[in-house]
């Protein structure tokens, strides 16, 4: 059966924590809410007036809108530029509906308002939407006419309807939703107490049909989060809906727990006879499992399901899932992204069933006879030719499915472990979205995380060697002035943009930064962005069709060898860097700094005398060494020589920066020179003169206090007034 609950093997793994944040997983680029404005690659939309939750999101690349629903507003955007004039519509819930949600004792969390939770195109002239009207779910239709440009976005007034079983009646319960010819699909607790959680049918030409009441064996408190339709064969009548939620479960080892689910309904189920009326007879559903197998053997899992997307893919039978999960535990913090080819969970559902039996109800796969046609097969699709409607299948069938909804194997990721964990750092992923890069060497799955302090990563996942995955994160920028969780991430790769949504406001991201990563092609190269590549000048965005005379484009994904990629720019590049000149003062310390590009550069420094050869850095001259760069003292004029800050990632080593050291005699201060640099022999000993700490440079401050005294008082009034060196 499914592996156990976690509960117990999270106190195992915790010392492995750490180990799976690698250097790859920290950001090439960080761009603060400032810096990426200053990009012009971000668009932030939020309205001047009182409102908030900024959560429902729908794109229609066919009107170039991008549809909003937040509280008691829902909004038409530009699609190309969310800050040009919006079409809104004030849709607040009624004085009555405002008054009878106090009175039922609501309203202390703010639920007395009318938050928007289902925009779905209805046809191609209006939408479908529903919000919570104070606790009393109202739905509505909303002309937005046949193009754009007609800026047409109304409500119908006569189209008002109650919205049961359609939206739920809390704003903070997750809901699922989509309308399929007509036919609304959603997942919510379908009461006002929240205890009574369905996935439901309703509209269309079909009869209402939902899951079976209070049952645990179908929905065990449910938080549903996604669903699609996906056929099963060439025949239509084997279409599915496909939806991600996760639930309490029973069926463990350990005990209760969150487990990950799937689960599938036919399109055509028209619900069954006598037990079944109204309810689905096609329902099914079977564990995601994410997880990852330690040194030890132990294995953790991944089980509270955040979010799902699906990418298209040239079978569109078989679109890949790829799932956000998190851990449950307080001690014990991470999250994951595994992938799952539709391919694998419909061989689960065409597995075992799973059975209780024996004195200790244990669950085992059922061995027994399983009626035809096979549970969760639909009417008239390929495999039950001879059925019309789901209202023909025989008794023993509705029975079975009535007791043996879930399937016995579960469902794991390909490969075999997750394409992304994060653990033991101080942020969660709350969404996900998924692009299909083309580059020049291939296609590339390029994520883009939503966190809860409000900022989105955007990491590649590269094949390394056959069977083993690499994943980089390229950038990670705050997308919200405050650090309020990410809410939705919308993308258009046609577009290239990605449109992120909080509870304070909605931005729109082009999906690149490229000259971010540095200006020259070694950056650019090692970047591994299949967004970006170097044009002769800069690093832009990649086009696979440049146009007619266009420059020769250089990329390389896979490798990320500037080496081979950028031959005659490197050595450019070498010549361009300038060497800058630093000042100390005898005695003192002095700074020099060097920020690398990346946090994967290994940084190291090289000393070059006067007409000496370049040798590494001796480490007894350095006081400190920092990710900025090492502090040296005390310095003498021996110590005034050439420093090279040198840099080294993927094989590759560059210099990054150049600096000539020039150190001051203390007498020329006006003050006394300390013994140490008045020695003759050598380096002074450690200590010595290290009060003097005040040489000055040029670009930073020398680090360190000079202890009191009028005399050293004075020599810094002194140098005070000398005139800065000039680089």
């Amino acid at each position: 059966m499914a592996p156990p609950a976690p509960a117990l093997l999270l106190g195992l793994v915790l010392p492995c924590a750490l180990a799976w944040s690698t250097p790859l997983s920290a950001p090439r680029v960080s761009l603060s809410y400032a810096e990426l404005l200053q990009t012009r690659t971000a668009r932030p939309f939020a309205f001047a007036f009182n409102t908030s939750d900024y959560r429902i999101l729908l794109l229609d690349q066919d009107q170039d809108r991008l549809y909003l629903g937040a509280r008691d507003y829902l909004v038409a955007l530009d699609l190309h530029n969310v800050n040009r004039e919006p079409l809104i519509i004030h849709w607040p819930a009624s004085q009555s509906q405002q008054s009878a949600c106090h009175m039922a004792g609501k309203g202390q969390r703010g639920e007395c308002f009318n938050y928007v939770r289902l925009v779905e195109p209805l046809n191609r002239t209006h939408l479908y939407a529903c919000g919570t009207g104070a606790c009393q779910p109202v739905c509505a239709l909303v002309h937005r006419g046949w193009r754009s440009q007609e800026y047409l976005f109304r409500m119908v007034p006569w189209s008002l309807e109650p919205g049961k079983g359609r939206c739920p009646y809390d704003p903070r319960q997750s809901s699922l939703a989509t309308l399929v010819n007509g036919t609304l699909y959603a997942g919510l607790h379908v009461d006002f107490m929240g205890t009574d959680a369905a996935l439901f049918r309703t509209m269309g030409p079909r009869p209402a049909v939902r899951t079976e009441r209070h049952d645990s064996r179908w929905l065990h408190d449910p938080v549903f989060l996604r669903a699609h339709v996906v056929p099963d064969s060439s025949e239509r009548g084997d279409d599915k809906l496909y939806f991600f939620f996760r639930e309490k479960a029973l069926e463990g080892a350990v005990g209760p727990g969150v487990l990950a689910r799937v689960g599938r309904v036919c399109l055509n189920d028209d619900g069954g006879q006598r037990a079944l009326v109204g309810k689905w007879t096609t329902f099914l559903k079977a564990r995601l499992v994410c997880s990852v197998v330690g040194e030890d053997g132990v294995e953790t899992f991944f089980d509270e399901l955040r979010d799902v997307f699906l990418l298209p893919t040239q079978d569109e039978k078989n679109p890949r899932v790829y799932g956000l999960f998190s851990t449950l535990g307080s001690v014990f913090r991470g999250s994951a992204v595994c992938m799952y080819p539709l391919s694998a969970i419909r061989s689960a559902f065409n597995g075992p069933f799973a059975h209780k039996e024996g004195h200790s109800y244990e669950w085992v796969p059922y061995t027994g006879r399983v009626p035809y046609p096979r549970p969760g097969a639909c009417p008239g699709g390929a495999f039950t030719p001879g059925l019309g409607s789901t209202r023909e299948f025989p008794d023993e069938l509705v029975t079975f499915v009535r007791s043996h909804p879930l399937m016995y194997d579960p469902v794991y990721p390909v490969p075999r472990r997750p394409l992304l964990v994060r653990a033991g750092l101080p942020y969660g992923f709350t969404t996900l979205a998924v692009d299909l890069a083309q580059a020049a060497d291939g296609r590339y799955e390029v994520l883009f995380l939503g966190t809860d302090r409000g900022t989105v990563q955007k990491v590649v996942v590269l094949p390394k060697d056959p069977g083993v995955l690499e994943e980089l994160t390229l950038e990670e920028v705050e997308v919200f002035k405050v650090p309020v969780p990410v809410k939705t991430l919308w993308i258009s790769s046609k577009r290239h943009q990605l449109y992120v949504s909080s509870d304070v406001g909605l931005a729109q991201l082009s999906l690149h930064r490229c000259g971010a990563y540095g200006p020259a092609c070694a950056d650019c190269c090692l970047a591994r962005d299949p967004h970006c590549a170097w044009d002769g000048h800069r690093c832009t965005r990649y086009k696979p069709r440049p146009p007619a005379g266009g420059r020769v484009r250089r990329q390389d994904i896979k490798h990320g060898d500037p080496l081979r990629q950028c031959r005659g720019f490197n050595a450019q590049a070498d010549q361009e860097l300038s060497e800058q000149v630093q000042f100390g003062v005898e005695g003192g310390s002095v700074f020099l700094e060097c920020r690398p590009p990346s946090p994967r550069a290994q940084v190291r420094w090289l000393l070059q005398p006067e007409g000496g050869t370049r040798r590494p850095l001796p480490r007894e001259r350095v006081l400190l060494q920092t990710p900025q760069g090492v502090l040296l003292g005390p310095v003498t004029p021996r110590t005034g020589a050439g420093y090279q800050c040198v840099g080294t990632e993927n094989s590759y080593t560059r210099p990054l920066h150049r600096l000539l050291l020039r150190v001051l005699p203390r007498g020329l201060l006006g003050g006394p020179c300390p013994p140490a640099c008045r020695s003759q022999g050598g380096r002074p000993r450690p200590g010595a003169g290290q009060g003097g700490h005040n040489g000055t440079r040029t670009g930073a401050a020398a680090l360190g206090p000079s202890p009191g005294g009028p005399d050293r008082r004075r020599d810094r009034a002194r140098a005070s007034r000398r005139p800065p060196p000039r680089n």
